[in-house]
């Protein structure tokens, strides 16, 4: 269980580098207080009961939000299991009623995750988390790499591709079939008066290897192709033996303790 002060301290660094007092600051969104209040929420004016004067409680504090920055249903089934119990109220773009479709046209997965991370939170107004992955294999030499999502063209869906990329392989010997997904998370905070937040990434790298046809209904993408263990492809396997050795997860965990670290 990750820190429950994550993203509560009066004062602190934020996200974007500037230190901040006399307010909430999480990731460089901040909650100014006004008047007489706890948390940034004011207190109900006390009610006469005879000369007792009683204050009611103040009202639950809503935790920080964080929008998970994709319209991948994929990525946001695995990241909100990823992201459950961080202290964090998660939504998605639909969640709150933004359409949002960014083109990435970044020359790696940092890039266009951060793309992606900035374009999300300055349209939303929320700390924003996106990612951007692919499958690199060796006998093609990394590809379909960064293009893995765009591989053979926009007609194709995930089980074209699949195919696609079964094609290319289909005279390589298993030796030789090697391949990993890898996966780069960025948060984002909006900007604030024109200046650019800082958007740091995170990295995670999954080994395997492929097979010569897809095998098991369970994932996304690539899943039904990629050999983790040897005999059990990312779609045979249960999201729990997924999330702990994905290349997604381990992007995302190191993105999740970045953010509790630093508001701890």
């Amino acid at each position: 269980m990750l820190p429950s002060s994550c993203g509560r301290n009066q004062r602190r660094t934020g996200i974007d580098g500037a230190t901040r007092g006399g307010s909430d600051d999480f990731c460089g969104a901040t909650i100014l207080y006004s008047g007489s209040c706890t948390r940034g929420r004011p207190l109900a004016e006390p009610r006469s009961r005879g000369d007792t004067h009683v204050v009611p409680p103040p009202a639950p504090e809503r935790p920080p939000r964080l929008l998970i920055a994709t319209n991948n249903p994929g990525k946001v089934r695995e990241m909100r299991r990823l992201l459950e119990g961080c202290g964090f109220e998660l939504h998605t773009p639909g969640e709150i009623g933004l359409s949002l479709e960014v083109e990435e046209t970044g020359t790696s997965y940092a890039e266009n995750a951060t793309i992606k991370a900035r374009a999300f939170a300055n349209a939303s107004g929320l700390l924003a988390m996106a990612d951007d992955s692919g499958i690199e294999v060796d006998a093609l030499d990394g590809a379909p790499g960064l293009f893995s999502a765009r591989f053979g063209g926009p007609g194709l869906d995930d089980a074209g591709r699949t195919a696609l990329l079964l094609e290319r392989m289909r005279d390589v010997a298993d030796p030789h079939r090697t391949a990993r997904y890898r996966a780069v998370v960025a948060v984002a905070a909006p900007d604030e008066a024109g200046v650019v937040a800082r958007a740091p990434t995170f990295e995670g790298v999954q080994e395997g290897s492929l097979t010569f046809e897809p095998r098991g209904t369970a994932g996304f993408g690539y899943d039904p192709v990629f050999l983790v263990d040897g005999s059990r492809t990312q779609a045979q396997i249960t999201d729990e033996e997924k999330d702990a050795i994905s290349h997604r997860s381990k992007a995302v965990r190191a993105a999740r303790a970045y953010l509790c670290a630093l508001e701890a």
